[in-house]
């Protein structure tokens, strides 16, 4: 009999499909555009027609429409226009039928097949298909990591890194660390990079969590048949998930932006609530050994942006009752490309940082 697996009874999280309902306002070639984005703020749908590129065209107008209603360029100002952009463009919808976009030109998705076997006739917010039509061509080409042998081919729905010098200041760090290498534990394993990075490095185990499922089902799929799936061990859970046995180093790779707002998983990987630090530090106090050490990861981003005022590492630090600092290694961002279209100056202030924490002396 065929062992259960926890992939048995994980749920991949995915946009949830759309039935087919009354007759919805149609955007194509002959549409007049203002009169679309009208009906959009008015909180209607609006499915794309003809082509693929019709609902690129619209969500370019949309787009338009909404830079000239937040015209404020600082890093709050943009966010309002995140905001509402994310919610007006998800009102755009597309039609695929037997796993293929209806439109013509339209690109093959993997994941439609892959992640809807059973659903046939169904529509999807245009913005969640490029999502996915993106999320296919990194699962099947693969993402250069710095530092790696092998490509990683991340799973739709799961962070992994576009920019890299976390890593490399992870990396550097890994290269001088001289204490014991039997076991790790990665809080918030995502496309399971830091792992691989213990890993290469002569680490024996690393025990990863993750509260999003498809960073599970992701790694066990592109693991399975390795002698990676019996020294990377998984589990779908907050934080530590099911781990209780300490060990001699955990490795954390936080979001770097507080939030008091209701935030689906896809954006889990970019922002903390305000329990999030306190739980691991009062939970990370449990699982390290006497001798042990903590890696963070993390950025002053809330700061420079003036969305936080403060730094949670070194609220936890200024406490002065369960770590002290062991080592704290910074590294400068490169600039922002200049082919982005948002303005992120930001960005020349911005730094990366790896903080090593170990138990307080008496605590």
């Amino acid at each position: 009999m065929k062992k259960e697996s926890q992939d048995d009874y994980l749920k991949t999280n995915k946009p949830p499909p759309i039935k087919l309902g009354p007759e919805l306002a149609h955007f194509n070639r002959k549409t007049d555009t203002q009169d679309t984005i009208d009906i959009l703020l008015s909180g209607k749908n609006i499915l794309i027609d003809g082509f693929y590129s019709n609902g690129l065209d619209l969500l370019n107008a949309l787009q338009s429409y909404l830079i000239k209603k937040h015209p404020d360029q600082a890093f709050q100002g943009q966010r309002a226009f995140r905001l509402e952009y994310k919610k007006l463009s998800n009102l755009i919808l597309i039609e695929i039928n037997e796993h293929k976009l209806v439109v013509k030109k339209a690109p093959l998705i993997g994941w439609l097949k892959k992640l809807y076997p059973e659903s046939d006739d169904f529509m999807l917010p245009f913005p969640q298909v490029q999502g996915l039509n993106s999320a296919w061509q990194w699962y099947i080409n693969g993402v250069i990591i710095p530092g790696l042998r092998n490509k990683i081919h991340p799973y739709y729905g799961v962070y992994f890194p576009t920019r890299f010098e976390h890593l490399q200041l992870f990396d550097n760090w890994l290269k001088r660390y001289e204490g014991p290498k039997k076991s790790a534990i990665d809080v918030g394993i995502g496309s399971g990079v830091l792992s691989l990075l213990l890993m290469k490095y002569g680490f024996q185990k690393s025990f990863g969590t993750d509260m999003n499922p498809n960073a599970i089902i992701g790694l066990r799929e592109s693991m399975e048949g390795t002698k990676l799936s019996k020294k990377i061990e998984l589990d779908f859970g907050h934080l530590f998930g099911k781990w209780e046995k300490q060990t001699e180093l955990i490795i954390f790779n936080p979001p770097w932006l507080p939030t008091d707002l209701d935030i689906d998983r896809l954006d889990e990987a970019i922002y903390y609530n305000k329990k999030l630090f306190p739980d691991f530090f009062k939970e990370a106090k449990k699982r390290l050994l006497p001798d042990g050490r903590i890696v963070l990861l993390f950025s002053n981003l809330g700061q420079i942006t003036k969305v936080s005022k403060e730094h949670p590492i070194e609220k936890e630090l200024s406490d002065e009752t369960r770590f002290e600092l062991d080592k704290y290694l910074e590294k400068s961002v490169k600039k922002a490309s200049t082919n982005t279209k948002r303005n992120q100056h930001w960005r020349s202030t911005e730094s990366v940082e790896l903080w090593v924490l170990k138990h307080k002396k008496g605590s």
